[in-house]
C-alpha cells in the first residue's frame, strides 16, 4: 500500500486551468479574482461580507484588531486548537484565558466557559474565540446568549468547517461563518483544509463597519476613500497602521474552483466518517455530535489508550496519522508566561489519547479499509 497521509489537497485539471489562465491575465494580485472569490465565498456561507487574506492566522489577527482588542484585555479560547487561535490575542497584547473542552464533542465547553466568566467581575473578559474543531460546528446560538449577557464579542474560528452547519432553536440551519451568531468568522485555505489555495484565508462578517475595518487593516491602512486631501488620481492616504495581508489573484483563482467542489467534498468526508464510525462502534471512542449538525470533517479523531504505539504502528504500514492538538497551554511559550496553571482536565485527558486518521475526499475506499484493518489489528492485539 502506498503512503496514506492524514490529509491532503485534491488539485484537478480545472484548478490548474484556472491558475494558468490567471497567470496569463493582467493581474497576478490586487485584481478581479480576489473580489470574485470573496463574493462567491460570502454567498456560499450566507454572510454579507468576506475579506480574503494571505492566511487564517492573519485573518485572526485582523479580527481581534477590528474588534478593538487592546493590550492587557482578556479573551477566552480553547486549548485544543492550532496555536493561532490563541496567538492572535497575544499579537494584540491581550491575555489568553483557556476554558476546557467538552469530553465528547471536543469543542469548547459552554459550561466551562460560563463558569470561567462568572468567576470574574463583569467586564473582566472582552471576547470568546470558539473553534469548530475537526469540522464540528460549535452551537454559537448558546455562546452568543452567554456573550450578550456579559457584553462579549465572538470570533468563530471556522478554519476546519467550511460547509458545516448547526441547527438553532428555531430549526434554522446556521452555516459556519454566516455571522448570525458571531461578530466575525475566520477560515483557512491551507492544503490540508477543504479549500486549498497553497496558503490563504477568509474573514467573514455581517457588519459593514467591521468589514471596512478589516479591509483597511489588510492593506496597510491605505485608502482612496474619505481622504482629507486629494492631489490627483494617483493619490492615496494611509489612515491607520495596517498590514500586507493580501491574497493574490493566483490563489483566488484556485480558491474559486476549489470552493465549487466543497459541497461534494464535505459529502465525501461524511461518507468516510460514517465508514470509520461503523467499523469502530462500541470499540473505539470518536467525536460525538448532535443529529442536527453537519460536521465538515476536516479531521476524524479517535481516542486510544496506547496512542504512541498506534501512531508508530501505523507509520510502519505507511499510514501517516497526526495528533490534533498539543494543548496550547502546555506549549513552552504559554508555560513560560504562566498559562499552564489552568485546570483543563478534559483537554489534557483528550490529548493523552487522541489520534487523527486519514480524512480527505480523494481517500479511496480500499485505502480507508486498510487503515481500519490496521487500527483494529493493533487495538485487538
Amino acid at each position: 500500500m502506498k503512503s496514506i497521509p492524514y490529509g491532503r489537497q485534491n488539485i484537478e485539471k480545472d484548478d490548474i486551468d484556472a491558475v494558468v489562465k490567471t497567470l496569463t491575465a493582467d493581474f497576478l494580485t490586487q485584481g478581479p479574482k480576489v473580489k470574485e472569490f470573496e463574493e462567491k465565498f460570502a454567498a456560499y456561507v450566507g454572510t454579507k461580507y468576506s475579506v480574503a487574506v494571505n492566511n487564517a492566522t492573519s485573518g485572526l489577527h485582523l479580527a481581534v484588531l477590528a474588534l478593538g482588542l487592546k493590550e492587557g484585555e482578556r479573551v477566552i479560547t480553547t486549548p485544543i486548537t492550532f496555536a493561532a487561535s490563541a496567538n492572535c490575542i497575544r499579537y494584540a497584547g491581550g491575555e489568553v484565558w483557556f476554558a476546557d473542552i467538552d469530553s465528547d464533542s471536543y469543542v469548547l465547553s459552554l459550561e466551562s466557559t460560563k463558569k470561567l466568566i462568572e468567576s470574574k467581575p463583569k467586564g473582566f473578559f472582552k471576547g470568546i474565540i470558539p473553534v469548530d474543531f475537526a469540522g464540528l460546528p460549535v452551537d454559537l446560538e448558546l455562546f452568543k446568549k452567554l456573550a450578550d449577557e456579559h457584553g462579549l464579542w465572538i470570533i468563530e474560528d471556522a478554519c476546519h468547517a467550511p460547509g458545516g452547519y448547526f441547527t438553532d432553536s428555531k430549526g434554522v440551519k446556521q452555516m459556519c461563518g454566516n455571522g448570525n451568531y458571531a461578530d466575525i468568522a475566520v477560515f483557512s485555505f491551507h492544503p490540508v483544509k477543504h479549500i486549498a489555495c497553497g496558503e490563504g484565508g477568509m474573514v467573514t462578517t455581517n457588519s459593514e463597519e467591521l468589514y471596512k475595518k478589516l479591509a483597511s487593516l489588510r492593506t496597510h491602512g491605505i485608502t482612496k476613500e474619505n481622504m482629507a486631501e486629494n492631489h490627483g488620481l494617483w493619490y492615496y492616504e494611509m489612515q491607520e497602521l495596517g498590514f500586507n495581508y493580501r491574497l493574490t489573484d493566483i490563489q483566488s483563482a484556485l480558491g474559486i474552483t476549489q470552493l465549487a467542489k466543497n459541497k461534494a467534498g464535505v459529502a465525501r468526508r461524511n461518507e468516510i466518517a460514517s465508514a470509520y464510525k461503523e467499523a469502530f462502534k462500541g470499540i473505539i471512542k470518536y467525536q460525538n455530535l448532535r443529529q442536527d449538525v453537519l460536521n465538515a470533517h476536516h479531521l476524524f479523531v479517535i481516542e486510544v489508550d496506547d496512542r504512541k504505539g498506534l501512531y508508530n504502528y501505523l507509520r510502519e504500514h505507511n499510514i501517516f496519522s497526526q495528533i490534533h492538538y498539543i494543548p496550547v497551554h502546555t506549549l513552552p511559550y504559554y508555560k513560560k508566561i504562566g498559562y499552564n496553571e489552568a485546570n483543563l482536565d478534559n483537554s489534557e485527558h483528550y490529548y493523552s489519547k487522541c489520534i487523527s486518521l486519514p480524512m480527505y475526499p480523494s481517500l479511496k475506499d480500499e485505502e480507508q479499509a486498510f487503515v481500519i484493518e490496521k487500527v483494529l489489528t493493533y487495538i485487538n492485539g
